[in-house]
């Protein structure tokens, strides 16, 4: 591996040389490196990403060629997994933060914007059924065009039933660009696009580190409740479970001796209580 390391560096300038052995340390010195795309991200936004990550994070752009040899050169187990998500205009970012934390920071940045013609879609694009604020005319022809089902209703044009238009990658043409442009359907995402992070040994690609926190409360919310209970029902006394344990234990021990008519110092008063009653009725009844 050295050796086809330096055979490619032979053939390399300089200043790329020494790219490479800056990006390689960069690797070997945080615990998190990170894989970006940048494609189609104003330089604007850029500056003001970088300003908020000042501190935060290093991020170095460079080809993807250099990338994987800096990938190469580096001394971490299993690295070289992150070469399968060099996608884009990629970009290197190194960090000691949390991952998790991270990708969520980029992703609150993030804002949406039309398609353009020529790009790629970056999802499946989806047309949904429902009203539409064009009257009736040439819209209905052009998106018949795209095979999606249009009628009027109350005077307006109404799209009839959801269509994808578009499956992630497909290049997007001017005319399917423009009308979803019309309907204010706005798929491309501006922002730092965190492909995957290598931490520990471990690819993490962005499906991983996009968690839905509330679904994730909730679910360890119903696992404790779920385990709470089953140490309830099998009787096992821990911190959490025990004052419940007690008073359950108690109580089945006030339902057996009122069953089995044993008399104790809580139930007592209740008995006397009982045999006064009884003895009540039976006086009333022998009156009788």
């Amino acid at each position: 591996m050295a050796e086809k390391i330096k055979k490619a560096e032979h053939h390399v300038p300089e200043f790329k040389v020494k790219l490479v052995n800056d990006l390689a340390k960069l690797m070997d010195s945080y615990n998190i490196i990170g894989i970006v795309n940048m494609e189609n991200l104003p330089a604007k936004q850029l500056r003001n990403m970088r300003a908020q990550l000042r501190g935060k994070v290093v991020l170095l752009m460079s080809k993807k060629r250099l990338i994987r040899l800096a990938i190469e050169k580096s001394k971490k187990q299993n690295i070289k997994e992150l070469e399968k998500h060099i996608k884009g205009m990629p970009a290197l970012l190194f960090t000691n933060d949390n991952p998790f934390a991270l990708f969520k920071l980029l992703k609150k940045n993030k804002s949406t914007a039309p398609i353009k013609a020529g790009q790629k879609a970056p999802r499946e694009i989806t047309v949904h059924a429902g009203a539409t604020n064009f009257a009736p005319g040439p819209i209905i022809g052009e998106l018949g065009s795209l095979k999606i089902k249009a009628g009027i209703e109350n005077g307006k044009v109404a799209i009839k039933e959801d269509k994808v238009v578009a499956k992630e990658g497909d290049l997007v043409d001017a005319k399917l660009a423009g009308l979803l442009t019309r309907l204010a359907i706005e798929p491309m995402e501006i922002g730092l696009n965190l492909v995957a992070v290598f931490e520990n040994g471990e690819i993490l690609t962005s499906e991983v580190l996009d968690i839905d926190e509330d679904a994730f409360m909730a679910s360890i919310m119903q696992a404790a409740s779920e385990a709470f209970n089953l140490a309830i029902f099998a009787a096992i006394p821990l911190k959490d479970t025990i004052n419940a344990l007690l008073s359950k234990a108690h109580a089945e021990a006030k339902a057996v001796a009122k069953e089995a008519n044993i008399m104790t110092s809580e139930n007592i008063a209740e008995k006397l209580a009982q045999a006064d009653a009884e003895m009540a009725a039976i006086k009333a009844a022998a009156k009788l």
